[in-house]
């Protein structure tokens, strides 16, 4: 079955790179599995979508960004595989640290959130 974690509290961020290209959580999170497990299929049955979803997002990335995303080797000895282009590691890194950064500017107002609701709920 799929590892599919609870939603993280904090800002989730989709940046459209250009009106056409966008990348959120769930491009990344599947960027990741890929590089992580070396296949499409394995990383959609990671995160709990289908082969076709998985390669869809990812064909979407690699036509346009101008240069693929993922490589995918067919047959052969090992059965094949996948992996992340040197601009697919790129891509990924700078949207984790835009991401990281997202949640530094607005780690004092989290806070301030997180304390009036639970000032809310001792009040109730």
């Amino acid at each position: 079955m799929s590892e599919r974690k609870p939603a993280p509290t904090g800002p989730r961020l989709r940046v459209v790179i250009e009106p056409e290209v966008a990348i959120g959580p769930g491009k990344a999170d599947l960027l990741e599995a890929v590089r992580d497990t070396g296949s499409i299929s394995a990383a959609g049955r990671k995160l709990g979508m289908s082969y076709r979803r998985a390669w869809l997002l990812i064909d979407e990335l690699n036509q346009h960004l101008g240069a693929p995303v993922v490589e995918a080797q067919t047959g052969g000895a090992k059965g094949g595989g996948a992996s992340l282009t040197a601009t697919g590691a790129e891509v990924l890194t700078r949207y984790r640290n835009m991401e990281a950064v997202c949640r530094q500017a607005i780690a004092a107002d989290m806070q301030a959130l997180r304390n009036l609701i639970r000032r809310n709920q001792r009040q109730k």
